[in-house]
């Protein structure tokens, strides 16, 4: 197994010859490298699966030998500087490597089918395998050099994906966000790595924590500057992590292709923050005031990425909030000591929320047929509804990752959640009713997203195509011609809505409109032949939303398994005393040095206790979903009853207050945006004005004054000349003789 260990640096490299083989095909033999496409896609497939058994052959060993091995090479040698170069494998290094080769694999699968019909196929792939070796890198790394150089490749590959659509202002104005707001949180991890160096004189993380805690303990450095270099550090978490408050690029980062926000934007580079602070947790639990922030942080961020998250119309977006806030559990999970906890939620949260974004690519890849390529219209759920019976392999995988983000029980995230949950209990009684009020939040956004996508929220009582009396009609229900009562029956109730765009533009074409999108080269075409129904009477054509293909669907069932058994890794067995599990073993060995875990919960009966009083919160969330979102309980009809019951007293008017309020505050991002936009943005603006004012008026305008008088003197005295010598010395004799003068009587008066 030692021998397996020293090749272990290959892990980070194999991918990389698909983004070098694909840059240099397309510039050299663009035709073939063209023609060949999908040998490229199965490529990426395949080194990936190569790491990927390489990577689980490196977990097993790390689970029955618990030893930690690190390799380094000298990089460059100069007197007293020495830089290295190596890897790390350790527990932490295992888990992330079987992430992020899992989850990569099934998301190229899916990618295979779902960009297949774009223009720019190839360079998806190459900028996927270039993001794979940087992430990769990033959690082999040994040192924090080598972590900051990865760290700035996975935020390059993150900024061309989102812009991978680069025609589209939006996908352009995204990846500029994404990029400046990390900038701000990278400068800061520089800047801390820098400051330890300068106290530690090293990289490395033995050395590096060894004699920084040492120093701390024996009083031998200024506690001070530690902190404040911890704190930057953490600044680089809380910016790659969408924290608050650098958390604003996150969801404007759905502007790229659905399976970018599966693999970077929910289970892997998102993650990075959250693998930051926990290789450099040894160094932050010697700071309690760092601790202490972190888990304020998380806190904060878990409660606002669930309120931001209740009213969204995007699907994706609401997604991307929901991760906010996921991550948010796992930051205060590490800044309450739970390392164990915040590490089973890392796992368990990365195959949920990947298989809730490639279902919701999956419903968005049959949208398109309706409705065009319009992220306004593909990925509204208010234009989605009724989809059960069209995509029901999609819808049951979905349902799937709702219910495990909702935390019920037996799926992977009740087990990670539930223990966080525990342990902020025992941490700070405050930040465990946030947490468990934000559970509750978490099931009732996420029913919402599923209710309004699958079972519908416009709901309106209409003759079907069967003869039938009556039956519940959903946003894209309807299957027929333009023209047709029921259809008009929808526009005006369409327009009654007055559902707006991003622009908040009244959108003028109908859902059901036959006008053709004409997309850009850029962005990627669907095209799906109009089924006609012949068993209706009128013999019309009717489209609707079809089941994605079977590369689609395969990823879909395989998260679904994960979603169902790898919480398994974190179930304790022991009926004694419940601190025996393979997570639990696996971590150890890091664990024991690092700090005393707090997840001893006692016995089985406790442990019951406590799962029942958070399952009976999300319970209680999925409930008021169904209450407001299902189609049984808010048809018209029955809306009209409850505002016929409840008419304009003084509680309905408060009521309706604060749900407007609500309703506002998550439906503009908690005003948040626009706050950075008039005091940052415009701040800035004004600054850079006023700075190129004084510049150019001012600066310049001196040096330029200078030479403009310089000019004109010599024009000026070049006419008073005529050439003579003798002219010239008189002038010069009789110019000393009136200063002499003039001297003479200053000084002698």
């Amino acid at each position: 197994m030692e021998h397996t260990y020293q090749y272990a640096w290959i892990i980070p490299f194999l991918p990389l010859p698909i983004p070098m083989l694909l840059g240099v095909g397309l510039l050299l033999f663009p035709t073939a490298t063209k023609n060949l496409r999908r040998m490229w896609s199965f490529t990426s497939v395949l080194l990936l699966s190569i790491v990927m058994t390489f990577s689980v052959n490196l977990a097993i060993h790390q689970i029955t030998s618990g030893s930690v091995y690190q390799y380094v090479w000298s990089w460059t040698i100069n007197n007293d500087f020495s830089l290295e170069v190596g890897y790390l494998i350790d527990p932490l290094t295992s888990i992330m490597l079987i992430l992020i080769t899992t989850v990569g694999i099934l998301v190229l699968i899916y990618s295979d089918n779902y960009m297949s019909h774009d223009q720019g196929y190839l360079r998806f792939f190459a900028y996927m395998s270039f993001f794979n070796t940087s992430m990769l890198g990033l959690v082999t790394s040994s040192n924090l050099i080598q972590i900051y150089i990865f760290w700035e490749l996975v935020g390059m590959c993150s900024y061309l994906l989102i812009g991978f659509w680069f025609t589209r202002p939006s996908a352009a104005n995204a990846c500029q966000k994404a990029f400046v707001t990390n900038r701000v949180g990278d400068f800061g991890l520089l800047l801390g790595i820098l400051g330890l160096y300068w106290i530690t004189g090293s990289f490395e993380f033995r050395d590096l924590f060894e004699i920084c805690n040492n120093l701390i303990y024996n009083n031998g450095t200024n506690f001070l500057f530690v902190s404040l270099c911890a704190l930057f550090l953490f600044a680089g978490a809380v910016a790659k992590s969408a924290q608050f408050p650098l958390h604003v690029w996150l969801p404007d980062a759905m502007e790229g292709p659905t399976p970018i926000s599966a693999l970077i934007h929910a289970a892997t580079m998102v993650a990075a923050g959250i693998f930051l602070v926990a290789r450099l947790f040894p160094l932050l639990i010697a700071i309690p005031y760092i601790m202490n922030l972190i888990s304020l942080i998380g806190i904060i961020t878990i409660l606002l990425g669930a309120t931001l998250a209740l009213a969204q119309k995007d699907i994706k977006r609401s997604l991307a909030y929901s991760t906010m806030s996921q991550l948010g559990y796992m930051m205060l999970a590490l800044g309450m000591g739970s390392y164990r906890a915040a590490l089973f939620h890392l796992i368990t949260h990365a195959y949920s929320k990947a298989l809730l974004f490639l279902g919701s690519g999956s419903i968005i890849h049959s949208m398109e047929t309706l409705v065009g390529y319009s992220p306004e219209k593909s990925q509204n759920m208010v234009l989605m509804g009724g989809l059960t019976k069209h995509v029901p392999i999609t819808k049951n995988t979905f349902l799937l990752g709702t219910l495990s983000l909702c935390g019920i029980p037996p799926l992977a995230c009740f087990w990670s959640k539930d223990e966080i949950l525990n342990d902020s209990w025992l941490y700070s009684p405050s930040f465990a009713i946030i947490a468990c009020f934000t559970a509750g939040l978490t099931a009732f956004y996420m029913f919402r997203i599923y209710l309004v996508t699958f079972e519908g929220y416009l709901n309106v009582h209409c003759k079907n195509y069967s003869g039938k009396k009556s039956s519940l009609f959903y946003s894209i229900s309807l299957w027929g011609k333009e023209g047709s009562k029921t259809i008009k029956k929808k526009i005006r109730l369409l327009t009654l809505l007055k559902l707006k765009t991003n622009n908040n533009e009244t959108e003028k074409d109908s859902f059901f409109s036959k006008k053709v999108y004409r997309l850009d080269r850029n962005v990627r075409k669907m095209i799906r032949p109009f089924i006609t129904i012949n068993q209706f009477a009128n013999k019309n054509t009717f489209f609707y939303p079809q089941e994605s293909d079977n590369t689609m669907l395969f990823p879909l069932c395989a998260l679904a398994l994960f979603t169902l058994f790898v919480g398994a890794v974190g179930i304790p067995f022991n009926h004694e005393k419940m601190d025996f599990d393979i997570l639990s073993k696996w971590l150890n060995p890091t664990t024991n040095l690092l700090h005393k875990n707090l997840n001893n919960y006692g016995d089985w009966y406790e442990f019951v206790i406590n799962a029942i009083f958070s399952v009976s919160i999300s319970y209680f969330g999925i409930f008021l979903a169904s209450l407001l979102y299902s189609p049984v309980y808010s048809s018209l009809q029955n809306l009209d009853l409850i505002n016929s019951l409840a008419q304009k007293g003084p509680k309905r008017l408060l009521w309706d207050k604060i749900i407007n309020k609500v309703y506002n505050w998550s439906y503009n991002r908690g005003y948040i945006d626009a706050f950075y936009e008039i005091y940052l943005t415009k701040v800035i603006r004004v600054l850079a004005e006023l700075t190129h004012f004084f510049d150019v008026r001012l600066i310049d305008g001196i040096t330029n004054g200078i030479g403009v008088t310089s000019f004109f003197i010599g024009e000026s005295l070049k006419y008073v000349g005529g050439g003579r010598i003798s002219s010239y010395l008189f002038l010069y004799l009789f110019s000393v003789s009136i200063l002499l003068l003039i001297s003479y009587f200053v000084f002698h008066h």
